[in-house]
Formats: structure tokens, C-alpha cells, sequence
């Protein structure tokens, strides 16, 4: 070991330090800095901690010798502190720990954990992390050094359990187990979202097969989730574009562009008006649940025969499915008939309650498949006995604790609905008020002409007055000539003949005008009547458009009092290493307990209103199929609807007869 030491507290050492001579002669190169710089070209360097990291099973001893040959060494307090820190850069127990990365379908968490960390400890940190209780669903899954998806088993030590060497080391945080009935079973708003979120996803992956019609319900339940409620004014044409909300398969199978699936999908989503998020999430996985791949655990076995054949592990019981048909099962066993489980390599077997049936066996590609088997039977085992069940008081708490904070979020929400049905009539009341405003204005320019025009037939009617007036004196005028003239005839009866004649035909003359005049006065007092009454109904409209007018200033008064008001409101099991593996599930005394699924009927089926609609769209769909892009899945949906099958009716059938018929036509399936 050689050391030098520079003016500069700069350190290029380089010692080849044999350690732990039984172990190949494992050796460490070694380089100490004093300096907080970075190193030069070429130089290349690492800390004794960066071995431990790397081969955990001689770093420690590595790390443990090095501290002391350099505890050997007299050195000052300072260059001893720093090479602590060098050699220990976090300190010993931080040294010793590895990094975790926690992958949920909504957040990615990181722990640090200690090398004897048990499986337990890490996944209480992450459901304590989230804020999950119903922990019973959910596990840890990871890939395993052979490229399998693997569950953490929680009661063994982390890193010694199959993980690739990574650093963080992966961990998806995801439901190993489902419920039979989401709308009874699940109790937390945190893990119907968890649910909501995978089960989505299966089903945009095609992990979970979905038929056309249904996967456009979904997606706008999906929609109600994420925005709430449709407003047209906010979600423009095109808002759905860039969103993933069906499988690619759907998509390619229907000759329909983005724009007419997305009106598909907002002419459902405009029905879910007012629903909450929470409420739209647990209504896409009561359909989603009725799928018949939804929760279902695929393994490929083989009978006695050396057939090959699918077993189906889900809350329900053990299926058997054709090679080709994973959507419909042929035989299926409930929870309830199973009385132990064993396997021996790759042999499994499964015991009934029924004392005259024969086991039921079949046989696995490999030995960890057994494994996962029969993990997922004595889980979903658990949970189906669990449900038939009177709930521990710690699940009652949980329900009562449940339902208050849905009490609390379903006021908080009616309050929220007040507030905006109050703005909304608010604004309603207002538009109405300035429409109001609008009329009554365009009434007061109204008034004003029909005021104004009553005034000038008014003017008229004196200017007539006046003129009728002066022909009345002017016949009275004529009137007392005439009179005169017919005086002056008296007088003078014995005029001469000409001068009679003339003063006769003056007096005609006379007369005519008089006549004249008077139809003229005739026609003048039959014009200023109809002026009066013109005059009379122009008063009238002037006093009612003065009204009107009044009238609306004091409605505009009040409306901007209710406006005031308004704008305050808004102010206020682990499994062991062996060779044979039995685990005992049903007693007697638990053989006959009821078996509800069998009875159930799908949600849409429930819904009369929405079969009707799915039945219409799928026939709209039909005329836009590209029939050469129809898969499998898609032609066996087709026969069993036609065939009048779903979930449970399936279900009825194939657990019909005892079960050693069952074990019978397994054995039989080729």
C-alpha cells in the first residue's frame, strides 16, 4: 500500500490489497480523493461501497478489511474523516442499502431497504404510503431472473428471493386477487380506483377480451372518471383525439374515423350527467366484471390424455377451457367443492369434497407454475369462504368509516349541485332580465313614436278645430246676409223684374255656398271626432308606456339587489422450497355454502335501457365491420351471444351435474 500526499490534499494512490484469500483472491482497486473535483480523462474510480453493491456476497467482508489496514495507518483527524467518508460515503448502514422502485397504477414510490427487509415489511410501507386497508386484494409483482412475472412472497427477505440485479430494483404494486361483486366488496374509494385503473388497462390491452359495443359504454364511463360531466362549450370536437379509450383491435376492425367514434362515445357520455367520479368508476367495473376474461388467471395444463388445455383460477372456483377458447369454459369447479389442493413436481391435485368423486389431476410445463397455482387457489379460497361470512369487526369499522365519508363527499356534492343550479338560475334570471330589458326598451322607443305621432294628429286636430272655427263664422256670416238680402227682398217686392232676377240668382248663389259650407263644417266636425278619439287612445298608450317604463326601472332595481346577493354566496403464503406441497381449503362443514354467482345476471342485462342501445349501436356498428379483421375472440363472442350465453349462465352450465361427471369429461377432453 502506498500513499503520497500532495500539497493540494490530492491523492492518487493505487493499492491492489488482497482480500479474502479464500474467495479467488478477490481484489480491490482502490483511489482516495481529497478533492471535490471530477476525474481527469482516463482516470477511472470507485468507492469499496460501489463493490459491495455489486457482488453482495464478499463486499461487506471487503469493506470491513479495507476500514482496517487504513485503520492502521496514523493518520491525521482531518485526512481520517475524510477517508471515512470516502469508504463509507453515507455512512455504514446506508452503505448497505439498496434502492426499491414501487410502480402503482397511478404513482411510482422508492424505498430504501436493508438487506434482511422481508417482503411484509416493504409491502406494508407502500399500502401505508397510499393509504390502502383493503390489503387482501393486492401483492408485489416483479420478473424474476428467468423472465417470469412473479409475486413477492412477504414473508421472505427481499434480496433473497429470484430478482434481477438492478439498481432500483422493480416492483409493481398490483391486484393478485378480485372481487365477485364490486358494488358489495369493495369498500375504499383508493382501492376501487387501484381496480378501475387495471382492469382498464387489461382491457385497452386486450389482456381482458371486450366486444365492440360495450368497450364505447366504457369508454364514456372512462370520460365521466377523468372530466366529469360533458359540457359542450368545453370539450370541443376533437377533445377525444389524443385519448386511449379502446382497443387497438376495435379500432381497426371498424371503418369509422376518431371523430364518429368520439361522437359514439360523448352521445353515452352526455347521459352521465351529475355522476360522480367514484360512482363512474365503480359503474365501469360492474360491467367490466360481467366480462368473461375479467379476473381470470390462465395456466396451461394437460390432462391424463396429454391434452393440452387452459385452467382458469378466479374468485370463483378452477375452470377448464379449450386450447382454443379462453372466453368460454367447459367444465368448472366452485371454491366450495374443493377440499384440499397438493401438487408433487409437476403434478397437481386436487381433492373434492365429494367423498365418491376421484381426485381431480392434471399436469404443469413446470414446477413454479404449480407454485403460482397454488398460491392464487388458497388466496381466492380464502376471500370466497371470507364473503359467505359475517364481516369481522375491523371490515365493519371500515364500511362505517366508508359510508360516512360517502355521506360527507354525497352533501358535499348536492351543495356543490346547489351552488350551481343557484348560479346557473341566477344567470338564467339574469339573461331574462336583460332580454326583459331589451323588450321593454324596445316598448319605451315605441311609446315614444306612437307619443310623438300623438302629438302631431294632435296639432292636426287644433289646426282643424281652428279652421272649423272660422267656417262656422263664416256660415253664420252668410247665414245673417242672406237674411238681410231676404229683408231687403220683402222691402223691395216691387223692384224691377231685372233687378229681381239678379238678386234672385245672387240669393241661389248664396245659397249654394252655404250649402258647401256646411258639408264642409259636416265633414270638419266628423274629422275633429275621430282626431278626439285618436287623441284619447294616444293619451292612453303615452300613460302606458310611462307605466312600463316605470315599471322596469323598478324590476331592473331588483335584479341587481338578486345580483348582489348571488355574487356574496360565491364570495362564502408464502410457499417453502420442497418436493410435496399439500394445503387443506373446504371442511364439511363449509361444503354446502351458498353459491350466488350462479343466480347473477349481467348489469347490462339489469339495465332494459341500455341493452336496447347497445343492441342498436351494435347494429350500426355491424354496416362499418371490416370482416376480414375479425379475430377469434371475436367470432366466439358472436356464437355465444347468439346462443343466448354470458357469464353466469355459462357458469350454471358447467357446474351442472356431481362431480365425478366433471372430473369424468376433463379426463375425456382431448
Amino acid at each position: 500500500l502506498s500513499f503520497a500526499l500532495c500539497s493540494n490534499f490530492v491523492v492518487h494512490s493505487a493499492a491492489q490489497l488482497a482480500c479474502n484469500r479464500r474467495s479467488n483472491c478477490f481484489a480491490t482497486s482502490i483511489q482516495v480523493r481529497f478533492e471535490d473535483r471530477p476525474p481527469a480523462a482516463g482516470e477511472q474510480f470507485y468507492t469499496p461501497c460501489d463493490r459491495f453493491n455489486s457482488d453482495r456476497q464478499t463486499g461487506r467482508s471487503t469493506v470491513l478489511k479495507i476500514w482496517k489496514v487504513f485503520k492502521k495507518i496514523r493518520l491525521s483527524p482531518f485526512d481520517e474523516f475524510l477517508l471515512q467518508d470516502y469508504i463509507f460515503p453515507h455512512r455504514w448502514s446506508k452503505c448497505l442499502q439498496s434502492r426499491v422502485r414501487v410502480t402503482t397504477m397511478d404513482a411510482e414510490l422508492e424505498f430504501a431497504i436493508q438487506s434482511n427487509t422481508t417482503g411484509k415489511q416493504l409491502f406494508d410501507q407502500v399500502v401505508k404510503t397510499i393509504g390502502l386497508r383493503e390489503i387482501w386484494y393486492f401483492g408485489l409483482q416483479y420478473t424474476d431472473t428467468k423472465g417470469y412475472i412473479t409475486w413477492l412472497k412477504l414473508n421472505k427477505k427481499i434480496l433473497n428471493q429470484e430478482l434481477k440485479r438492478e439498481s432500483p430494483l422493480q416492483f409493481k404494486f398490483r391486484a393478485k386477487f378480485y372481487p365477485e361483486d364490486v358494488s358489495e366488496e369493495i369498500i375504499q374509494d383508493v382501492t376501487l380506483r387501484l381496480f378501475y385503473l387495471q382492469v382498464k388497462e387489461a382491457i385497452l390491452s386486450d389482456e381482458i377480451y371486450c366486444p365492440p359495443e360495450t368497450t364505447v359504454l366504457l369508454a364514456s364511463y372512462a370520460m365521466q372518471a377523468r372530466f366529469g360531466d360533458y359540457h359542450p362549450d368545453v370539450h370541443k370536437k376533437g377533445f377525444l383525439a389524443n385519448e386511449r379509450l379502446m382497443p387497438e383491435r376495435v379500432r381497426e376492425q371498424y371503418k369509422l374515423s376518431s371523430d364518429q367514434w368520439e361522437e359514439k362515445i360523448v352521445s353515452w357520455w352526455s347521459e352521465h350527467k351529475c355522476m360522480m367520479k367514484e360512482d363512474a368508476m365503480g359503474e365501469y367495473l360492474k360491467i367490466a366484471q360481467d366480462l368473461e376474461m375479467y379476473g381470470v388467471n390462465y395456466f396451461e395444463i394437460r390432462n391424463k390424455k396429454g391434452s393440452e388445455l387452459w385452467l382458469g383460477v378466479d374468485a370463483l372456483g378452477l375452470n377448464i377451457y379449450e386450447k382454443a377458447d379462453r372466453l368460454t369454459p367447459k367444465i368448472g369447479f366452485p371454491w366450495s367443492e374443493i377440499r384440499n389442493i397438493s401438487f408433487n413436481d409437476k403434478k397437481f391435485v386436487i381433492k373434492p369434497i365429494d367423498k365418491k368423486a376421484r381426485d381431480f389431476i392434471f399436469y404443469v410445463p413446470r414446477l413454479r407454475i404449480n407454485k403460482r397455482i397454488l398460491a392464487l387457489c388458497m388466496g381466492n379460497h380464502e376471500l370466497y369462504m371470507r364473503r359467505r361470512k359475517p364481516d369481522t369487526i375491523e371490515v365493519q369499522q371500515m364500511r362505517a368509516q366508508a359510508r360516512e365519508e360517502r355521506q360527507q363527499k354525497v352533501a358535499e356534492r348536492e351543495r356543490l349541485q346547489r351552488e350551481i343550479a343557484a348560479r346557473e338560475a341566477a344567470e338564467k334570471k339574469q339573461r331574462e332580465y336583460e332580454d326583459r330589458m331589451l323588450e321593454m326598451q324596445e316598448d319605451m322607443e315605441r311609446a315614444k313614436r306612437d307619443l310623438t305621432n300623438a302629438q302631431d294628429t294632435i296639432r292636426r286636430l287644433e289646426l282643424s278645430l281652428k279652421e272649423l272655427q272660422q267656417a262656422q263664422e263664416n256660415l253664420a256670416r252668410r247665414e245673417e246676409e242672406v237674411k238681410h238680402l231676404g229683408t231687403r227682398l220683402a222691402e223691395e217686392r216691387e223692384m224691377e223684374a231685372s233687378e229681381k232676377d239678379k238678386l234672385e240668382a245672387e240669393i241661389r248663389r248664396r245659397e249654394a255656398e252655404i250649402a258647401a259650407v256646411r258639408r264642409e263644417v259636416s265633414e270638419k266636425d266628423a274629422q275633429t271626432r275621430r282626431l278626439q278619439e285618436e287623441v284619447e287612445e294616444a293619451r292612453r298608450r303615452q300613460q302606458e308606456a310611462s307605466e312600463a317604463l316605470l315599471r322596469a326601472t323598478t324590476q331592473a332595481l331588483h335584479h341587481n339587489k338578486a345580483h348582489n346577493v348571488f355574487e356574496h354566496m360565491e364570495d362564502n403464503y408464502a410457499l417453502s422450497n420442497g418436493g410435496d406441497y399439500k394445503v387443506e381449503l373446504t371442511s364439511d362443514e363449509y361444503a354446502n355454502v351458498p353459491q350466488w354467482e350462479v343466480d347473477r345476471q349481467t348489469a347490462i342485462e339489469r339495465n332494459q335501457n341500455i341493452q336496447t342501445r347497445l343492441d342498436a349501436l351494435n347494429a350500426d356498428l355491424e354496416k362499418m365491420r371490416d370482416r376480414d379483421k375479425v379475430t377469434e375472440y371475436d367470432v366466439l363472442h358472436m356464437e355465444n351471444k347468439r346462443a343466448g350465453r354470458d357469464k353466469y349462465k355459462t357458469l350454471r352450465q358447467i357446474r351442472a351435474g356431481n362431480t365425478q361427471r366433471r372430473i369424468d369429461q376433463f379426463e375425456n377432453m382431448v
